[in-house]
C-alpha cells in the first residue's frame, strides 16, 4: 500500500468530515449559502456523513501506523484539518462547500481504492 495514498485519504476524509459538520451548523450554513437559509431536514444526514468521514480517517490512520501510533497520527491530522476548516469558514465560506465536496470524494475514493472500507 502506498503511504502517500493513505495519508491523502486520512487528511482528505478528515477535512471533508469537518467541513460537513461545520455546514450542519446554522451559522456556517448561512455564511456559505446566504442569509436566512438553514440546513433543514438535511442536518442529520450532514452530521452522520461528517462523523462517517472522521471515522474513515481514523481507519486510515490505524492502517497506516498501527494501534500505537495511529491514534497520534489521527489526532495530528484532525488538528491540521480543523485549522484549514477554520480558515476556510472564516475567510472564504463559499469555498468551504467546494473544498469539502472535493475532499470528501477524494478521501472516500482513495479509501475504496486501497480497501479501507472493508473490515479486516
Amino acid at each position: 500500500m502506498s503511504t502517500f495514498a493513505l495519508v491523502c485519504a486520512l487528511f482528505a476524509s478528515a477535512l471533508g468530515g469537518f467541513v460537513t459538520l461545520s455546514l450542519a451548523m446554522d451559522r456556517h450554513y448561512e455564511d456559505a449559502h446566504g442569509r436566512g437559509r438553514t440546513p433543514g431536514p438535511s442536518r442529520p444526514w450532514q452530521q452522520l456523513g461528517g462523523a462517517a468521514l472522521l471515522g474513515l480517517s481514523l481507519v486510515a490512520a490505524l492502517r497506516l501506523r498501527g494501534l500505537a501510533m495511529g491514534w497520534v497520527l489521527w489526532l495530528g491530522a484532525l488538528t491540521a484539518a480543523a485549522l484549514v476548516v477554520v480558515g476556510l469558514v472564516s475567510y472564504r465560506p463559499g469555498w468551504a462547500r467546494r473544498v469539502g465536496a472535493v475532499a470528501s470524494v477524494l478521501g472516500v475514493a482513495t479509501a475504496a481504492a486501497y480497501g479501507l472500507l472493508l473490515l479486516p
